[in-house]
């Protein structure tokens, strides 16, 4: 049985350089940025740390639905922990929903600091200037509007350059919340670093929901993906 100063990090020391982790589910080491930290709670209940700052000694999993049930089915916390960490029913879909919220808490950082404009002629304008690194787009949108939007961002000036993200994964009520505005809809991502931290946030959401890098395969409309504009 592997040493836990193997399975365990040491805490949540953070430093500039990117880091590997091992994966205690498929024991693989992979970067940081694709993998999700994992401590237990004062009482033993395991929780997922996605800002990757809670106290204590963590586990970490690949980010992926699949990984995280291969963990729990192969009681890889408890022996991670020593047996001294008991894992909830609803881990995964807590997970899920965390880190959903981490995309939210992002975008409201953006919006403060200014990489975020939102409403349709403000995103067509930044569309047809060739700006945005990004979009967002409420779930709920109209057909319409998605539509007229789509063909904007493919006629952009560097269209060929690289595919444009879209985070189409919450409601617009939500992205209301985090923006501090009403009925938000179509909103761009400026350059930026608190727009970077928003497209990060997003894969992690995607990576754990499809099990594959943003980018990678098919992309489809819904709330569980979010589509990629290329040229």
């Amino acid at each position: 049985m592997e040493d836990d100063t193997t399975l365990l990090d040491a805490g949540p020391r953070h430093t500039a350089a990117p880091r590997e982790r091992l994966c205690v589910a498929t024991r693989t080491v992979k970067p940081e940025a694709e993998m999700i930290r994992f401590v237990a709670g004062p009482d033993g209940r395991v929780v997922p740390d996605i800002k990757r700052k809670l106290p204590g000694r963590g586990a970490w999993v690949t980010a992926g639905r699949g990984a995280l049930a291969a963990a729990i089915k192969q009681r890889a916390f408890e022996r991670a922990f020593k047996g001294k960490a008991t894992v909830g029913p609803d881990l995964a879909d807590d997970t899920e929903r965390l880190l959903g919220r981490a995309v939210l808490d992002a975008l409201a950082i953006a919006g403060k600091a200014g990489t975020v404009v939102a409403g349709y002629t403000k995103v067509e304008a930044a569309l047809a200037a060739g700006t945005p690194i990004g979009l967002v787009r409420a779930h709920d949108a109209s057909p319409d509007g998605v539509r007229k939007i789509t063909a904007a961002a493919e006629r952009r000036p560097n269209a060929g350059d690289a595919p444009l993200p879209v985070i189409g994964s919450f409601e617009s009520v939500e992205l209301d919340l985090a923006l501090g505005r009403t009925n938000v809809i179509h909103a761009a991502l400026l350059p930026g670093r608190a727009s970077e931290a928003v497209l990060g946030r997003w894969r992690m959401l995607e990576l754990f929901r499809t099990g594959a890098p943003e980018g990678a395969g098919p992309q489809a409309e819904g709330r569980r993906t979010g589509p990629i504009l290329g040229s």
